[in-house]
């Protein structure tokens, strides 16, 4: 059977909320890792530090500090999993998004070429 892996992920500042809610929030989000891991499709997640503290590498080698385009939205945490369908991919992504509160985006990884 072939697998996609898949990217669900939400917008910095998405999961903006109070200490009480956060520990709720952060509770669901862990039963739903806890569950795909359980089914099989979980491989990884993670949250991201602000993006204004991103280092940007140019393409000559100079580093800078912040993302070059602060006016654009920008990744906030995602999840990897590796599913049979994209309908599966979105079932995963409505459960992390009711977990999360907040909408998620799924997309699909490109296949790694044949090495």
């Amino acid at each position: 059977m072939a697998l996609t892996k898949c990217l669900i992920s939400f917008n910095d500042g998405a999961m903006d909320f109070s200490e009480e809610e956060l520990a709720i929030v952060t509770q669901a989000g862990l039963a739903v890792a806890r569950e795909a891991t359980e089914a099989g499709v979980w491989v990884f997640s993670g949250g991201l530090t602000d993006h204004r503290g991103a280092s940007v590498v140019a393409v000559d080698g100079t580093v800078g500090v912040g993302h070059p385009d602060d006016a654009g939205e920008h990744l906030g945490g995602f999840a990897v999993i590796d599913v049979a369908s994209r309908d599966e991919a979105l079932r995963w992504a409505a459960k992390i998004a009711a977990a999360c509160h907040c909408a998620q985006e799924v997309r699909a990884f490109v296949p790694d070429p044949p090495r």
